[in-house]
């Protein structure tokens, strides 16, 4: 499976963008994909999951309500909209899909994209 993230860039505080992460490969042994952004000097977090189904979504706390997960089946693409954003969102961004979801909070997903830069200037 290869991912492939794009749509970061810059943008000042409240303001929005989306979050694309297109699935190529053996799609069919996905069973969740998320998205994890990493600060510099911090370690990698969690910042929205969703299951195959779609039925099941987290967000992490300092998102919730401003930051949203979907996909797309037929594109074999989830994307995370961003909005109002914070200072505190800028991060390399990254998506990553897992076969079993086991431990969908945790950076230990089977296959992850190359990542993209999010800077929230203020």
């Amino acid at each position: 499976v290869q991912l492939q993230a794009s749509g970061g860039g810059l943008v000042q505080a409240g303001g929005s963008l989306r979050l694309s992460c297109a699935a190529s490969g053996r799609t069919f042994s996905i069973y969740g994909m998320g998205w994890f952004r990493q600060a510099p000097g911090k370690e990698r977090e969690a910042v929205a999951v969703i299951i195959r189904s779609g039925v099941s979504t987290y967000y992490a706390d300092s998102v919730k309500g401003r930051f949203s997960i979907s996909r797309d089946n037929a594109k074999n693409t989830v994307y995370l909209q961003m909005n109002s954003l914070k200072p505190e969102d800028t991060a390399v961004y990254y998506c990553a899909a897992d076969r079993t979801m086991k431990r969908p909070l945790f950076p230990d997903y089977d296959y992850w994209g190359q990542g993209t830069e999010v800077t929230v200037s203020s």
